[in-house]
């Protein structure tokens, strides 16, 4: 497995932890708004870091580093993602994960082994065909099944998680947000954020596209926070 990015200091990747991330390559959605375009369509174009190196950051940084971040691209579309989730934690380091949950099979196991400590996971739109092709960018009827079972999965096992949705103008409305909200009733926590005008997007239309307004998003969060009281809105 090629790690294509890495961040040595963040402060908000994993709330209230001090973290770094591990980028890796590739993606089996193709979201019009995604920002890492070249990470999910051309990572080749992407040195790749050796493992070696941020093993040795972290080795040197243990009393400021908090944990470790692993997000995309996806993921779980990398077979040897337990061995990388086991190095990092063999060095003592708490591992969260950002999916889009279409791999639960990979997720399961890794709670199983205890290989994660937190999971993050994107809803990207209501669970209907329609709804997350234009969202996800890809026939999502193979996929739904999947999501709705890491979902479950999130909901039921003990690991600590957050649902999250990036709400982008032509994509979503209000009524999306409560049906999302019904689906995942009962998380420990759902974010919403904005969306945020990028320097590359998968679909270059989304490029220039103008955000919703900060009383747009409130009203958003309002109609959540009625469903599951414990939404927060990410700037």
């Amino acid at each position: 497995m090629e790690i294509k990015g890495f961040i040595d200091i963040s402060f908000v990747d994993w709330n209230g932890k001090v973290s770094s991330v591990i980028f890796l390559p590739g993606c089996n959605m193709r979201c019009p708004f995604c920002f890492n375009a070249t990470l999910v369509l051309h990572p080749n174009k992407l040195p790749t870091i050796p493992l070696e190196e941020i093993e040795d950051y972290l080795k040197k940084n243990k009393g400021w580093i908090d944990g470790t971040v692993i997000t995309g691209g996806e993921p779980t579309i990398h077979n040897d993602l337990p061995n990388l989730c086991k190095k990092i934690k063999e060095l003592s380091f708490s591992v969260k994960l950002d999916t889009n949950g279409t791999n639960p099979t990979m997720i399961k196991k890794l709670i199983d082994k205890r290989l994660v400590d937190y999971i993050a996971m994107d809803v990207k739109a209501p669970l209907t065909e329609e709804k997350y092709l234009k969202a996800s960018g890809v026939n999502a009827k193979s996929l739904l099944e999947k999501i709705q079972e890491t979902i479950d999965a999130l909901l039921t096992l003990n690991i600590e998680h957050e649902f999250r949705t990036t709400l982008v103008p032509t994509l979503h409305r209000k009524a999306d947000v409560e049906e999302i909200c019904h689906r995942i009733e009962g998380c420990r926590k759902y974010a919403i954020q904005n969306y945020k005008a990028q320097v590359e997007t998968i679909n270059p239309k989304f490029k220039d596209l103008k955000p919703f307004s900060e009383r747009r998003m409130k009203t958003f969060l309002k109609a959540a926070k009625k469903i599951i009281p414990n939404t927060i809105m990410r700037s």
